[in-house]
């Protein structure tokens, strides 16, 4: 069984993408489940598969703890840990090539806790993957995703799995070659900043891309579109590289 964790801002379209990449390889013939580790999610676009709101229910952390919503919905992320076997044995009853995992929308409950790595870290797999989503709508501008890249880059090193980039919402970006091209030239990115904002926030920005490119990170972005689903072919072809060292991909 291969684990693909899809991580991103809020709003950047993990679930949509859990839904239409789980529902891609099951038109391709394999067996993919999708896995919700969302304890606050009210409504989601698949039906998980395994479902960690069987586990965890907010109001009664809320209730048991005397918390709020938010330090209820931080206390019930920690506590998935602590069920990570019982979710792993539903994930292996139903013995899926591929299991889908969509992370709680508020990205930094799980990449920044301590839970979040551990649960990457000790779910087991025969290969791991986690795709980085770049909300396309917001990285269309250039200090945006020089920003969205730093964070990228903090969450790599946080969870210390092989990363694949995403652009998503495709269909909704106008210059998207732009985006991309920016996103594998770090001097056309670094010209388009100094170009389109203030001195000290083009200063700024350009300091922050200079620093993320020392540390040898560098972001190929994929672009997908959960609409059409263009792109489904890169992507899976990405994973296939890192999850089953090159097995092909059929268009």
């Amino acid at each position: 069984m291969y684990a693909i964790f899809v991580v991103g801002t809020a709003g950047s379209g993990k679930s949509l993408l859990t839904s239409n990449l789980a529902d891609w390889y099951r038109a391709k013939g394999a067996h993919s489940i999708t896995v919700n580790l969302d304890p606050g999610a009210l409504a989601l676009p698949y039906e998980p598969d395994v479902d960690v709101r069987d586990y965890i229910d907010l109001q009664e952390v809320m209730e048991k703890y005397g918390l709020g919503p938010n330090g209820a919905m931080i206390l019930s992320c920690d506590l998935i840990a602590t069920r990570l076997n019982e979710i792993q044995d539903a994930i292996d009853e139903l013995r899926p090539d591929y299991a889908i995992i969509d992370t709680p929308g508020q990205m930094e409950l799980f990449a920044y806790r301590e839970s979040g790595p551990f649960i990457l870290k000790n779910l087991r797999a025969d290969g791991k993957a986690v795709l980085f989503l770049f909300d396309g709508v917001l990285v269309s501008n250039p200090v945006n995703l020089v920003s969205i890249t730093l964070l990228a880059t903090s969450v790599q090193l946080r969870l210390v799995t092989p990363q694949i980039p995403v652009l998503t919402k495709k269909d909704l970006v106008r210059n998207v070659k732009e985006v991309v091209e920016w996103s594998s030239n770090p001097t056309a990115l670094e010209a388009a900043v100094y170009s389109s904002t203030p001195a000290l926030e083009s200063l700024l920005t350009r300091g922050v891309l200079r620093s993320v490119i020392k540390l040898g990170f560098g972001y190929n972005l994929i672009p997908v579109s959960s609409v059409t689903l263009d792109g489904m072919v890169n992507l899976a072809a990405a994973l296939s590289r890192i999850l089953r060292a090159g097995e092909e991909v059929e268009d």
